[in-house]
C-alpha cells in the first residue's frame, strides 16, 4: 500500500504549522510558555526569533509550514519507495 503524497504533504505541513502557531500564541498570552521549544525553533529557522511578538509567530508559522511540507514529502517518498520493493 502506498501513501497519497499530496494528502501527506498537506497534513504534515498544516499540522506542524499549527503546533508552532499554538505554542507561539500561547507564549504571547502567557509569557514564558513554551520558551525552550520556541528557542529551539529559533536556532533552526533563520530570521525567526523567540520573542513575544505577533510578527515572530507569523514567521515561525510560515517556516513550520514549509518545513512540514518538506518533511512530509521526504517521508512519503521514502515510504512509497520502500513499500514498492
Amino acid at each position: 500500500m502506498k501513501l497519497n503524497l499530496k494528502a501527506l504533504v498537506l497534513t504534515a505541513g498544516i499540522l506542524w504549522a499549527l503546533v508552532v502557531l499554538l505554542v507561539g500564541s500561547a507564549n504571547l498570552i502567557w509569557s514564558g510558555y513554551g520558551l525552550a521549544f520556541l528557542q529551539l525553533m529559533a536556532s533552526i529557522y533563520p530570521g525567526y526569533h523567540a520573542t513575544s511578538s505577533i510578527g515572530d509567530v507569523i514567521v515561525g508559522t510560515l517556516y513550520a509550514l514549509v518545513d512540514g511540507v518538506i518533511i512530509g514529502l521526504v517521508f512519503g517518498l521514502l515510504y512509497n519507495w520502500f513499500a514498492g520493493k
